[in-house]
């Protein structure tokens, strides 16, 4: 019997405003307790994850230590854990959105001891607050209150230790009820729970002597410090009521990297950016007016008086301390602001390196507190107390920030683990993990005995029962794969056959991951908390095991595999779509094609088929038949993607083009080289199905569930962003309109220079950098008309074609499964999410997708530095390479190297006043002079008159070297050394081919196809564990030609401080 009560909460929205919400509370007899020794296990209904029986004691965390001590309790020794509802509710109010997800995140953990236990809905456990009672004093009563009940609970079979730093409550209930003891965590010296429980695990004890140590320094700070160091926050209402007025604006702080101490702008989001009649970023000009907000904060701003606006920096920046050269003068004046509060503090794990000894003994007294510098450069100096600052100085360090007070210059942190050395390869990729939030620990067992079986001993089959459920194409249609030579993780395969109608039929295959993936279950709680498998450049981290990934998800050849179908019949001489059908199959893939076999047979090269190993055991004359088969079936299916791209871009659908730089590995793991890559026809081929796929299924799983279906939308970009895009072209005669998606793609099809076709080139990635980011979303949260794909040109899409890597994918699976048994009036057996619940998931996969596309990025450009550290810029010949000016800035201009599809800046000033002068054969020097910036050029003139003029598009010849940073992340360094063209043998083949050039802004954010596959060849150990869930071979191309078509790009016009 359910008892009814009133609940008031105040509930703070994603925006951050506070909301006071009168709910009913119903009570009931019995909820899960989720313990081996629960009396009644069918009455709690304990069903999902279970503590452990192999423990001494449970052990309940007051809400205190849950907030202060959240990343102690996360050590996997300490076992046996009950975190009542109250203290998850207290973290969730004191410590925000991120900290909470931790702590849910750790509950669904299987690899943690640990349970919740929702004491608040348990009618013996509930307590009312009583009058006058405060917060703190009912929370802790209220948990004891738990404990004590969860000790009679099981039956006083297992003591339970609550563990506190109320010293009141440890005297008022420490002997209140026999076998529930209440003791200090850490704090009070006498009988504390590490010491006497847990008194050998070091880590746990210099992590809380590192978190105490930093709580000890802020209660003296307040106490000593007198002066303010930046202006008190305003309080919560008033900014709430601020932001409804009007008066102050909320949006998100972006932190300029090159000019961080300077430069950081908010973008607006939530209400302000509907009412405001803003319509650019806010300009935050240095650290008084950002008031301790840290880059990622949601904060609320005040606009300043437009006589105190600022502009932008239009000058190269080359770090934070670099923020203008002498004599530059700011962009037009922006609207400016100081922030007046934080709404979310959105603080996470910082990389930081330790300063030298010589910085550390110059620090004096105080020597115990140690300003690190953070690996990001948006992030400031952070304070810790620490003894091991010398011992530290060489290694990457991950802290957390714990408070940043007004009277205080730098935010207060403490130390949480070491990382690795500076420079070491395996310190540098954990860096670029960590900053990106990345967590990559080997699935646990208990997520493996989920796992089919798929031995010699026991190889897996397909079921009876699945035979029958299922279309069988195995004997009636030629199914084949095309990806990259070596791949093993098959998402998709294709097909196509004459109908005896004659008409044809095209069969888009993918893996049937939702078969043996459950919902909630553990490896679906890991999949969706990894949302992706995260790509780097000498490895990846796979979201789904390898047994599904690599084997019996795969569609590999020759072996029966379930999957998911979209076959269309189409007109046989228009193609044109006369129905289409949606189900579960069953194939075994004829063939598994690499690119290069695929094309060759697609352009009549008969001698790849010795390459096949399909091929190569047939007799002549079967050979001959299955090889006009398989001919026929591939130049079909490229003939059916023509039409299909052509219908697309006749409604606008863009072609964004770019470099493809495969990075080759030596056999101790240093780059080798770097080597563009030539696309091939069979791409865009295999891509234009799989848009298909998406496109179809979007619409089917739309009007089966038009509230609560998950698509990917591209919203139109802000025209504003085309500005210089539009001034580029307009250097070179070209005129570029921008009002609709399919204006812009005329008018980049139309911009050609036949001397030079990087110019088209370089207009494209500008395109590409002027795009907003496309993102998941649940329909029930948007507007029909908002559905649009603007780069694809189509009205719904979504991401169906892989599901081992993207768990979008395994949602809309689900989706589709669901749409089919609702067609079939049948009983849907899938768990759908709500809209409410769907449209939080994905903003945890776009978060997540971003940082898979940081990560890939930074990867890539940690292997480049590495591939240039060594070699000496003035003597190596692959340092030296031709250049194409696309930027100007006041001080420099910005430059991409096609032979390895690098960008950067290359300054005409540099940091001692002089300018660049160029002689008649065009090598340069350094001399005393002035820049003079025009729109589409700059000219340095030096004081004997001497001048050379730069304009956009020119080729100029660089020496590509390496700015080695201790603090910071090694950065390529560009410097221009003849303002003539340096030409070469590949230079040529780069002017000579209009094919070499493409996905020039991949580059930028991922790595190639063939890398990974590359490093498999390296013969080097690699642990049981490491092979878990890190595997080094490649993806479909379609997977990168799919994120640029898709344009899931970052946002990189900051990337050069722009």
């Amino acid at each position: 019997m359910l008892q009814k009560r009133e609940k008031v909460l105040l509930l703070r929205t994603f925006h951050g405003r506070t909301l006071r919400i009168v709910r009913e509370h119903y009570l009931r007899p019995s909820v899960p307790c989720n313990s081996p020794l629960c009396p009644q296990p069918a009455t709690c209904h304990n069903d999902g994850k279970l503590l452990s029986s192999d423990v001494t004691h449970y052990m309940v965390p007051d809400w205190k230590v849950v907030q202060d001590y959240l990343e102690i309790l996360e050590f996997p020794e300490l076992k046996g854990i009950v975190f009542m509802q109250t203290a998850c509710q207290a973290v969730q109010r004191q410590r925000g959105r991120r900290q909470y997800n931790k702590l849910r995140n750790l509950l669904k953990d299987a690899r943690h001891d640990c349970v919740l236990f929702a004491n608040e809905f348990q009618q013996s456990c509930y307590l009312p607050r009583e009058r006058g009672e405060s917060m703190e004093k009912w929370q802790s009563r209220s948990i004891y209150n738990a404990a004590a009940w969860y000790y009679h609970h099981c039956q006083h079979r297992m003591p339970i230790v609550m563990v506190t730093e109320d010293e009141e409550a440890i005297q008022q209930y420490g002997s209140e009820t026999e076998g529930v003891f209440v003791i200090s965590f850490k704090v009070f010296p006498a009988g504390n729970y590490l010491d006497n429980f847990w008194p050998d695990l070091k880590a746990a004890h210099e992590l809380c002597e590192s978190i105490l140590q930093s709580r000890r320094e802020r209660e003296n700070e307040s106490q000593e410090s007198h002066g303010k160091e930046y202006p008190e926050h305003v309080p919560l209402e008033v900014l709430e009521a601020g932001i409804k007025s009007g008066r102050y604006i909320q949006g998100t702080l972006n932190v300029n990297k090159h000019r961080a101490q300077m430069e950081a702008f908010v973008r607006l989001q939530g209400a302000s950016s509907k009412d405001s009649d803003l319509v650019s970023d806010i300009l935050i000009h240095g650290m008084k007016a950002r008031n301790r907000s840290i880059h990622g904060d949601v904060v609320v701003v005040e606009l300043l008086p437009k006589s105190e606006w600022k502009g932008r920096t239009a000058a190269l920046g080359e770090s934070d301390g670099d923020d203008r050269a002498p004599g530059e003068a700011p962009g037009e004046p922006m609207p400016t602001g100081r922030v007046v509060g934080i709404l979310q503090k959105n603080w996470r794990d910082y990389v930081v390196t330790f300063p030298s000894i010589e910085e550390v003994q110059s620090q004096g007294k105080n020597a115990q507190k140690i300003l690190v510098t953070p690996w990001d450069y948006r992030i400031p100096k952070i304070r810790i107390s620490t003894q091991q600052a010398e011992a530290l100085q060489d290694f990457r360090v991950v802290v957390r920030i714990d408070s940043w007070e007004s009277t205080s210059m730098y935010p207060n942190g403490h130390f949480v683990r070491v990382l690795g050395r500076i420079g070491d390869l395996e310190g540098e990729i954990a860096t670029i993990l960590v900053e990106n939030s990345i967590s990559v620990v080997p699935f646990s067992e208990a997520q493996m005995c989920e796992m089919p079986v798929n031995t010699l001993e026991n190889p897996w089959k397909v079921s009876s029962q699945e035979e029958r459920e299922r279309k069988d194409l195995r004997k009636t249609h030629l199914v084949f794969s095309i990806d990259p030579s070596g791949c093993e993780d098959v998402d998709d395969t294709l097909s196509v056959r004459a109908l005896d109608n004659g008409n044809l039929e095209l069969g888009v295959h993918i893996a049937d991951v939702t078969h043996f993936v459950a919902p909630h279950s553990y490896i679906d709680i890991e999949a969706r908390t990894r949302a992706t498998t995260y790509y780097l450049a000498d490895r990846r981290y796979d979201m789904l095991p390898t047994i599904l990934s690599a084997d019996v998800c795969s569609l590999l050849g020759g072996v029966d595999r379930y999957a998911v179908s979209v076959m269309w019949e189409l007109d046989k001489t228009s193609y044109e779509i006369k129905k289409v059908w949606y189900g579960r199959t069953i194939i075994r893939s004829a063939y598994k094609l690499f690119y290069e076999a695929a094309q060759d047979l697609l352009d009549g090269n008969f001698s790849i088929v010795k390459d096949i190993p399909e091929f190569k055991d047939l007799e002549e004359r079967n050979r001959q038949a299955k090889l006009e088969e398989l001919v026929w079936a591939i130049r079909k299916l490229t003939d059916i993607a023509r039409h299909i791209r052509a219908k697309r871009d006749r409604c606008g659908a863009l072609e964004l083009e770019g470099v493809e730089v495969r990075i080759q590995l030596d056999e101790k793991k240093n780059i080798h080289d770097l080597i563009p890559k030539q696309p091939l026809e069979v791409h865009e081929t295999v891509a234009e199905c799989m848009i298909l796929a998406n496109h179809w299924v979007a619409k089917k799983i739309w009007e089966s569930f038009p509230h609560q279906a998950l698509l990917r939308r591209h919203p139109p970009p802000h025209q504003e962003f085309f500005s210089e895009l539009r001034e580029c072209a307009k250097a070179k005669g070209f005129f570029i309109d921008t009002r609709s998606n399919k204006a812009l793609a005329d008018s980049l099809d139309n911009a050609n220079d036949p001397n030079d076709p990087i110019v088209n080139k370089l207009l494209r990635s500008m395109a590409t950098q002027a795009m907003s980011n496309a993102l998941y979303f649940s329909t029930g949260s948007c507007a029909e008309e908002e559905f649009h794909h603007y780069g694809l040109a189509l009205d719904k899409y979504t991401h169906f074609t892989s599901p081992i890597r993207r768990y979008s994918d395994i949602i809309v699976h689900r989706l589709l499964m669901a749409a089919i048994s609702k067609d079939k009036k049948m009983e849907i057996k899938e768990n759908l999410f709500s809209n409410k619940d769907l449209e939080e998931l994905c903003r945890h996969i776009n978060n997540r997708n971003r940082a898979a596309q940081h990560s890939q990025k930074q990867s890539t450009e940690l292997f480049q530095c590495m591939y240039f550290k060594d070699k000496d810029p003035e003597t190596e010949e692959r340092c030296i390479s031709d250049g194409v000016i696309y930027s100007i800035r006041t001080n420099g201009v910005l430059v991409f190297i096609p032979r390895f599809g690098i960008k950067g800046a290359a300054y005409l000033r540099n940091k001692d006043g002089l300018v660049i002068s160029c002689g008649p054969d065009g090598h340069s020097e350094w001399k005393p002079g002035s820049l003079q910036r025009f729109q589409n050029k700059i000219t340095s003139t030096t004081t004997g008159g001497e001048s050379v003029t730069f304009h956009l598009f020119d080729h100029v010849t660089v020496r590509i070297s390496v700015q080695t940073s201790r603090c910071h992340s090694d950065t390529i360094r560009l410097e221009i050394i003849s303002s003539k063209p340096h030409m070469t043998p590949d230079t040529e083949l780069f002017q000579q081919s209009s094919l070499l050039l493409k996905s020039d802004l991949v580059k930028e954010v991922t790595r190639s196809v063939e890398e990974a596959q590359l490093a498999q060849e390296v013969e080097v150990n690699i642990t049981e564990d490491y092979q878990k869930y890190c595997q080094t071979k490649g993806r479909s191309l379609y997977t990168l030609l799919e994120e640029i078509r898709d344009l899931a790009l970052l946002d990189v016009s900051n990337s050069y401080g722009i």
